[in-house]
Formats: structure tokens, C-alpha cells, sequence
């Protein structure tokens, strides 16, 4: 672990002049508060105060005093920035001025979740599968719609043209001291996909609210533009953020038991069922975007009913065919990247924990391709549908006590106001496809 004077001297050893102190919003947006070296001192010291009215689900204006309160061990230097005059960031938490943790600060929401593990004995880690888009630019700069390539899943070089642009993201990243598992081009025109390797659950939302300023970043330098909009092209696949999952107690997997066919423990069993419960009472926080829904469509690989197996990569919730002691795990594959990291990850651990201790049964696992069944055949197996809009999302996240107690009452409401105002300012809006429809037939 750093200490306060490991980080002084590396700040002056590596003449690092700016440092960013981070922490993100309810909606996962990173936001930061800039200082000096002079300032670092006094920032380590907890001392850096802001205005927290200015941050949507913060605090109001009248009680707006913030402090931020550095992870140390967050501390890292830009790679693309100058190599004299440095900047470096720290990753922050967010306290009220009497010295109590900020409620809505959803870095504290996961730390919540996890000490809840930690008292049950339990370690989470987590392996994410982050897909996004690269879309070419004008000769301002601004997006376009038009994606970088044509090329498809596993495609290279020609035909891949986001290929250096991804290679520089990836080593940006290990820089910063990410262990990447693999990269590739993805299903749709301008898709690509980065997976990482696998940490405790707070590091691993760190490394997911971190890798989308990198992504961005390497990819203007690139003449490029990046985004992790779920759905932006039509007829196309969606960017997924596929969560691996496993819990350890005393370094070993809990989910691997070599005395099942499956490899598979009852905690594991638990835990997925678990998942599968509150998937819907959790999807405006995996989901949290009107885009986001547009995903959930058949055809495209992305779940669309609650349901897991081993074989079918298609459900909600899968189970990895390979499983050894070290890597017995499960996959959700419903969140997509514009969630808040610190909230999903919150989400699936507080679900599994409750799987747990609820002694929750598993339905069976489903080896058929559900989208070749009628409504009748699926309905007859017991299987749900996932919320098909955000509206209807936000509605079952307001009635439910799992996530109104995940969130806490204040924070809770503040974000379904946030998503409520988001899908009104929605439905305000025509479309084109509107206008192509009913323009002329009406």
C-alpha cells in the first residue's frame, strides 16, 4: 500500500506538476477536481473541499461543502500526457464536513456492499468484457455517424482499420498497470472489444470508470471518436459490459466444487439465482439509458429473458464451459457500458449475497435457443422477460426494496428523478423513423 510520503516523492521524482482528484457522479461520470503539486500535501491530507450542490444527487445548495478524501493506492501517472509537467490522479471518496461518508457517493455504496461480503467471509472479483464504438470525425473533429471500419467479429488488418488505435489503448492501459486479457474487433462496423484481468471488486469499477477516459482520450488522439452508447447504429450489435464473477474465501473459489459433474458449488448455484432475482429490480442501474433498451432486441446476442445456462452464450446469466479451481465463475451479460460501474458491481454483489443467505432455488438451466419459441413455450418454462424501456425500468427500481436499500432512501430518490427526467425529455423528442412512418400514411 502507498503512503503519503511514497506519493510525494514520486510526484518529484517524476516531475509530475498537475494532479486530478477523481471521483464520479451518480450517472458514472467521471469528474474531477484539478490542483497542483503545491496542493498535494494538503490534499493528502483530506483538506480539498468542493461544491457538492453542482453534482446532480449530491447535496443541495444549501449544505454544499464537500471534502475529497484520496485512495492512495489509486495514485497514477497519465502515459499520454507530457513527460515534463506531469499529471497524475488519485481516486477519491467523498465525505460530508463532519467526517461521515457522503451517502451518495457510489464509490461508498460498493465499499457498503463489499464489507457486507467481507462480514459472510467473502472476497468478490470481477472480470469485465468492455465493448465500444469508433466512429470517424469531421474536419473539426466533431463525431460522425459513420463507424471507423466495415469490419466484423475477429476481423484484422485491413479490414479492421481501429486496429492501432485499439493496440495504443491496450498499452496505455497496462502502463497503468492493467493486466489485458484480450482484444479484437467485434460483431458490428467500428465494434471492438478490451477484457482486463480480474480484481476485487472496488479495483475493478476504478479500472471501468478509468478505461473510458483512456478509450476516449487515445481515440481523439487518434482523429477518432469513441463511445460506449449502447445502440448507436441500427440493424447492428450492441456494446455489452460483461461482468466474470466469482467469490474467495481465504484466497480459495467458493464457486468451484470438484466433487460435481458441474465443477459447480451451492454457493454458486446460490448466488446465480440470486443474480437472476433481482435482475429487473437492478436493470435501471445495469441499463441506466432510453439507449439502453434498444439493445434487448432478438437476434443480436443480447439477453433478452431471465434465464442462464452453460451451453446458450445468448441468456441473461452463463456459466463458463472451463472450470478449474482458479476460474470457476459466472458471466451476467446484461449490463452495457454506460452504466455506473460502482452501482452494477454493488447491484450483482448485494443480489448474489442475498441469493446466499436466502437460500434461493435455481430454475433449471435453459439449452434451447429461446428466441425460437412462442411466447406460450416460454411462459410454460417460467421465463421472464427483462424490462423491454428505461420507463418501465425505473418503475419496478422505485418499488423495489432491494435497490431502494442498496441505494439508501435519499440517494435512491435522487436517481430515479434523474432517470425519470431523462426518459420525459425522451418521450418529447420525434424521431425520424416517426417521421418516415407517419408522415405520409397519417
Amino acid at each position: 500500500m502507498l503512503t503519503k510520503n511514497d506519493i510525494l516523492n514520486w510526484v518529484e521524482e517524476e516531475d509530475v506538476r498537475f494532479i486530478r482528484l477523481q471521483f464520479t457522479d451518480m450517472t458514472g461520470t467521471m469528474r474531477n477536481l484539478a490542483i497542483t503539486e503545491s496542493r498535494l500535501e494538503e490534499a493528502l491530507d483530506n483538506l480539498c473541499m468542493f461544491d457538492g450542490s453542482s453534482i446532480k444527487g449530491f447535496v443541495s445548495v444549501e449544505e454544499s461543502d464537500l471534502y475529497l478524501h484520496p485512495d492512495l493506492d489509486t495514485f497514477t501517472i497519465f502515459p499520454w500526457r507530457p513527460h515534463q509537467g506531469k499529471v497524475a490522479r488519485l481516486i477519491c471518496d467523498v465525505y460530508k464536513p463532519d467526517g461521515t461518508r457522503l451517502e451518495g457517493d457510489p464509490r461508498y455504496v460498493l465499499q457498503t456492499a463489499v464489507k457486507e461480503a467481507e462480514k459472510m467471509g467473502y472476497t468478490f472479483e470481477v472480470e469485465p468484457e468492455c465493448e465500444f464504438f469508433l466512429f470517424n470525425t469531421d474536419e473539426r473533429g466533431n463525431p460522425t455517424v459513420h463507424p471507423h471500419d466495415n469490419a466484423g467479429y475477429f476481423d484484422l488488418a485491413p479490414l479492421d482499420n481501429g486496429e492501432n488505435c485499439r493496440r495504443e489503448i491496450c498499452l496505455t492501459l497496462e502502463e497503468m498497470g492493467y493486466s489485458i486479457v484480450t482484444s479484437h474487433h467485434e460483431k458490428a462496423p467500428g465494434q471492438h472489444e478490451i477484457t482486463f484481468g480480474g480484481a476485487d471488486a472496488i479495483k475493478t469499477a476504478d479500472r471501468l470508470a478509468t478505461f473510458r477516459t483512456v478509450v476516449k482520450t487515445i481515440a481523439k488522439r487518434n482523429g477518432l471518436h469513441a463511445t460506449f452508447m449502447p445502440k448507436p447504429i441500427a440493424g447492428q450489435s450492441g456494446s455489452g459490459l460483461h461482468l466474470a464473477m466469482l467469490l474467495k474465501r481465504d484466497g480459495k473459489n467458493v464457486f468451484y466444487n470438484n466433487d460435481t459433474d458441474e465443477k459447480l458449488s451451492d454457493e454458486a448455484y446460490r448466488f446465480m439465482a440470486g443474480l437472476l432475482k433481482y435482475t429487473p429490480d437492478m436493470a435501471c442501474i445495469t441499463n441506466p439509458t432510453v439507449n439502453s433498451y434498444k439493445r434487448f432486441t432478438p437476434g443480436y446476442e443480447a439477453p433478452c429473458y431471465i434465464s442462464w445456462s452453460e451451453k446458450n452464450r445468448s441468456l441473461l446469466v452463463r456459466v463458463p464451459s472451463s472450470k478449474t479451481r482458479e476460474n470457476a465463475r459466472i458471466e451476467l451479460r446484461s449490463p452495457d457500458p454506460t452504466t455506473n460501474p460502482y452501482l452494477a458491481l454493488a447491484a450483482c454483489l448485494r443480489a448474489g449475497l442475498a441469493g446466499i443467505k436466502d437460500k434461493e432455488l435455481l430454475p433449471p438451466s435453459i439449452d434451447v435457443n429461446l428466441y425460437s419459441l412462442s411466447e406460450k413455450e416460454r411462459e410454460a418454462l417460467g421465463i421472464k422477460s427483462l424490462p423491454i424501456s428505461l420507463n418501465e425500468a425505473i418503475k419496478i427500481g422505485r418499488k423495489s426494496e432491494f435497490l431502494n436499500s442498496l441505494l439508501g432512501a435519499e440517494f435512491a430518490s435522487s436517481y430515479f428523478e434523474a432517470k425519470e427526467q431523462e426518459y420525459n425529455e425522451y418521450r418529447q423528442t420525434i424521431n425520424q423513423w416517426e417521421i418516415e412512418k407517419y408522415l405520409i400514411a397519417y
